[in-house]
């Protein structure tokens, strides 16, 4: 076999190389039904077109279900145990500091995004906020930027300068729909003028965040991501979209947040910061959620283990309290980065700290969030037919990659 025609293999997985140019989209917060509402609307004719010549399949993301967990197993193609990403944020135990994991130091695995370069082949990485750039840029020789900092971006440490010239638009504000726009923008530019053959393109949930799915403005979004995903099918890509993690509603029946403070109540049971509430979600970019999502993990004395566990089951709005072996073994979690118990609620209620420690007076609309099991459903849509895929097998988010590469007609020659 020749060496350009043999597999790249990643973490236990081989990759056929790309025979032409193969675009993996990941939708910040795609709950399925905002492509469902979308198609009805008549506003999506190219993924309805998706749905009738390709495939769509619904798969699992990873629990937690936020971004940087989500985004890294996509590019890894394995679950957290094995890449280490365990949520955007966690505590440090050696230093006792919680802090963001979006350094590549944090990173046990190599993404095949790197190794595709690697082994030859022309990548880019488009990413909308900052946060995630340089874990999925490591150890890549190619193109890789977010839309947040484009303008700061340089041939020397993202592979491309000039961009927003390129792209034909200004750098966008991260609290705006238009940085997803710049992301597919320049998706579609890089394909017109570079044609790399393996793309990357990561939005932000921003809209997902403050619009329900078949609203005007998710809408008008869906609207917007299918005109450029026309233009890339219409390039001769194959197209691989999934998300990171749904969306789900997070208030009462009067629209108001719907919120357990776990510090509170645990101080309230054990004494003032006797356990330590680690919440994952937690990120820079905190307007549009408070902080507030549907997982968390805590960390406590042994011996407060079990009556914790127990207090904190009997709270309304829990869906689930896994001790850490059991939290690690059932969400495929690195054990030595999530906290004596993982706590999961249901799809309506979400984990805070203490009421004073949450700022909510950005959420100008009914909270919506993620985190939890309630939010794994994401769709897995191609604009090819999927070819060899035994019909029992559990798809997850991060199979995308395989999926694109090894299960997808190729378009027609």
């Amino acid at each position: 076999m020749d060496r350009l025609s043999e597999p790249v293999r990643v973490n236990g997985r081989d990759y056929a190389r790309p025979r032409h140019p193969v675009v993996v989209v990941c939708v910040d917060g795609c709950e399925p039904d905002y492509i469902t509402q979308a198609m009805q609307a008549g506003v999506a004719p190219f993924l309805k077109s998706m749905l009738e010549r390709g495939s769509s399949r619904i798969g699992d993301c990873v629990v937690p279900s936020f971004t940087n967990p989500n985004n890294l197993s996509i590019v890894t193609g394995v679950p957290p145990s094995v890449h280490g990403i365990s949520g955007n944020y966690f505590l440090d135990v050696a230093s006792g500091k919680e802090v963001m994991m979006n350094d590549p130091s944090y990173l046990r695995a190599p993404t095949l995004l790197a190794a595709f370069a690697q082994a030859g082949a022309k990548v880019a990485v488009v990413t909308a906020k900052d946060k995630l750039r340089a874990m999925l840029g490591h150890g890549l020789s190619g193109i890789c930027f977010s839309a947040e900092k484009a303008g700061q971006a340089t041939l020397a440490d993202s592979g491309i300068d000039d961009v927003p010239a390129l792209v034909g638009k200004p750098v966008p504000s991260v609290y705006s729909a238009d940085l997803s726009e710049f992301v597919f923008a320049a998706g579609a530019k890089l394909m017109q003028t570079r044609r790399p053959d393996l793309m990357y393109l990561s939005t932000t949930d921003y809209v997902q965040h403050k619009c329900a799915p078949g609203t005007p403005e998710a809408n008008a979004f869906y609207a917007m991501m299918d005109g450029y995903l026309a233009q890339l099918d219409a390039a001769g890509a194959i197209i691989g979209l999934t998300a990171d993690h749904g969306m789900s509603p997070k208030t009462d029946a009067a629209g108001r947040p719907q919120v357990i403070y776990l510090q509170a109540e645990l101080d309230s049971l054990l004494g003032a910061d006797a356990a330590r509430v680690i919440l994952p979600i937690t990120d820079p970019y905190v307007v549009h959620h408070g902080a507030l999502g549907s997982f968390a993990t805590v960390y406590l004395p042994q011996a407060a283990v079990a009556r914790a566990q127990a207090a904190i089951e009997a709270l309304p709005g829990i869906y689930l309290v896994l001790t850490r072996e059991d939290a690690a073994r059932r969400f495929e979690l690195p054990s030595d980065r999530i906290g004596d118990l993982v706590v999961v609620a249901d799809h309506l209620t979400v984990l805070g700290t203490r009421p004073s420690l949450h700022d909510l007076s950005g959420l100008t609309v009914p909270l919506r969030s993620h985190g939890g099991i309630s939010e794994q459903k994401v769709p897995l849509l191609f604009n090819r037919k999927l070819r060899d895929v035994p019909a029992g097998r559990r798809l997850r988010n991060f199979d995308v990659f395989d999926l694109a590469l090894n299960h997808v007609n190729p378009p027609p020659s």
